[in-house]
C-alpha cells in the first residue's frame, strides 16, 4: 500500500506539471488585436481644431500670423492683461518674474548667479519665440486669448521698454524676425539631428 501511494502521488505531481505547462503555453499565445484599438476612447479631431493648436512659432519667425502691433497699442493690451502679475513697467511682482531690465547685462554669468533676473531684455535670444510664448502662455488667467494685433503690440512693447526698438517700431511677420536681441549671440544653435544616432 506504502509503495501504491507514493505511485499515486508521483503520478499526481506529473499531472500537475502537465497541466502548468499547458497553462503556461495557452498565457504565451498572442492575443487577438482589440476590435477597437481606441477602446471607445477619444475621437478623431477635425481639422479646425487641430489648426486652432497649430500655432508654433520657430526662431526664424514661421509660423507668425498676419497682423501688426505698435508700442502705443502694446502699451494698452500690457496694462490690460499683463501688469497685474508682471508691474506696470515689467520690472515683475513676485512670483511673477520681470520682463525688463539689462541688469546683469548680457555676458553675465547666469550659470554663477542662479537668482539673477533673467529677461527679455539680457536672457532671450529670439524676438519671435517672445511672441510665441505670450501667444500661447498670457495673459496667465486665459492663455491663447489674445488676438495676433494685441501679441504683437505687447511684444513691441516689451522689447521697447527693454531697449531694443525704437517707440515708433511696429512688428509684424517681417519685422519681428528682423529684430537682433542683446542675448543671441549668447546662445549656440543646437544642431543635434536627435534620433537612435543621437543616443
Amino acid at each position: 500500500m506504502r509503495h501504491a501511494s507514493a505511485a499515486a502521488r508521483t503520478v499526481a505531481v506529473a499531472g500537475l506539471l502537465f497541466g502548468s505547462a499547458m497553462t503556461a503555453c495557452t498565457d504565451s499565445t498572442p492575443e487577438a488585436a482589440p476590435a477597437d484599438p481606441t477602446y471607445g476612447l477619444g475621437h478623431a479631431p477635425a481639422p479646425a481644431a487641430l489648426a486652432a493648436i497649430d500655432i508654433d512659432v520657430d526662431p526664424t519667425g514661421r509660423g507668425l500670423p498676419v497682423g501688426s502691433g505698435s508700442v502705443t497699442s502694446g502699451a494698452v493690451v500690457y496694462a490690460a492683461q499683463c501688469a497685474s502679475c508682471h508691474g506696470a513697467r515689467g520690472e515683475g511682482i513676485a512670483p511673477s518674474p520681470a520682463l525688463v531690465g539689462r541688469t546683469p547685462d548680457v555676458g553675465y554669468d547666469f550659470s554663477k548667479g542662479e537668482r539673477a533676473p533673467r529677461t527679455i531684455g539680457n536672457y532671450w535670444p529670439y524676438a519671435t519665440t517672445v511672441f510665441d510664448y505670450v501667444r500661447r502662455a498670457m495673459p496667465l488667467s486665459s492663455p491663447g486669448s489674445l488676438t495676433a494685433n494685441e501679441t504683437y503690440g505687447v511684444v513691441a512693447w516689451l522689447l521697447h521698454q527693454n531697449g531694443i526698438i525704437d517707440s515708433t517700431a511696429v512688428m509684424d511677420a517681417t519685422s519681428l524676425p528682423a529684430v537682433t536681441m542683446p542675448a543671441r549671440r549668447i546662445f549656440v544653435p543646437d544642431d543635434r539631428p536627435g534620433g537612435p544616432a543621437f543616443r
